[in-house]
């Protein structure tokens, strides 16, 4: 039976194969690593804006493998089938337009989640079931929250690229989250992003004892500001 051509699929679905897996090793440091740092590293300019995280504990940190999933706003069945996609690791990560009309995901779908051993959802719209996802073990960070729940007639896309509150995020990403928010880093950039941010925070290590013991360098900002013309 020939494989079907990206013509064949009906308008507004697609259904991509999961990506190669990321090194479990490079999975596991980043997510030791502030999700701050990371930015920092990656020129402060890349992450999400307006999630807030589900998950009680401020505490929480998700790491994995984007599977990416594109939805008509208020509409889950594609999530669905990404779900008895997903692999142990992934991190759902959800383009619902931002639309916060209809929930996108509940307590039952958190279930499967945990039982698919995800870890972790980033939502471009609405979750319901608060008290469900507030519990510890599913990391979740959503648009907002509703209690009218979804439809389930897409369409939809599987394992493609997406747009989520600001973050773009290609289909095996490593997604990085914690409470200051998510970010995206590419797979081919991996290990330099590693060493990047692990510099960046022997530098920011430097200041914070520098800042606690009262010997900051005063020169730090007064030449910044001699150059904009201040006489100080």
């Amino acid at each position: 039976m020939s494989t079907p051509s990206p013509a064949d699929w009906p308008p507004g679905y697609r259904i991509n194969p999961n990506p190669a897996r990321l090194d479990a090793a490079l999975v596991e440091a980043f997510g030791t690593l502030p999700v701050a740092g990371i930015g920092d590293a990656m020129s402060r300019n890349i992450g999400t804006i307006g999630l807030r995280q589900y998950h009680a504990r401020l505490d929480t940190t998700m790491a994995g493998q984007a599977l990416t999933v594109r939805v008509r706003p208020g509409d889950n069945l594609m999530i669905h089938k990404a779900l008895l996609m997903a692999q142990p690791g992934d991190v759902l990560v959800v383009d619902g337009g931002g639309d916060i009309s209809q929930a996108l995901v509940g307590g039952l779908m958190r279930t499967s989640c945990i039982a698919r051993q995800l870890a972790g959802l980033v939502i471009d719209g609405a979750i319901r079931d608060l008290c469900e996802w507030a519990e510890d073990g599913m990391p979740i960070f959503a648009r907002g929250h509703t209690h009218r729940g979804p439809s389930k007639d897409g369409p939809g896309e599987i394992n493609v690229p997406v747009s989520v509150a600001g973050l773009a995020v290609m289909p095996g990403d490593l997604i990085v989250g914690d409470a200051d928010g998510v970010i995206a880093i590419p797979a081919d950039q991996l290990q330099s992003v590693l060493e990047k941010t692990r510099q960046h925070l022997r530098k920011e290590a430097q200041i914070r004892e520098a800042n606690r013991t009262g010997t900051a360098d005063p020169e730090r900002f007064d030449a910044i500001l001699r150059a904009k013309g201040l006489p100080v």
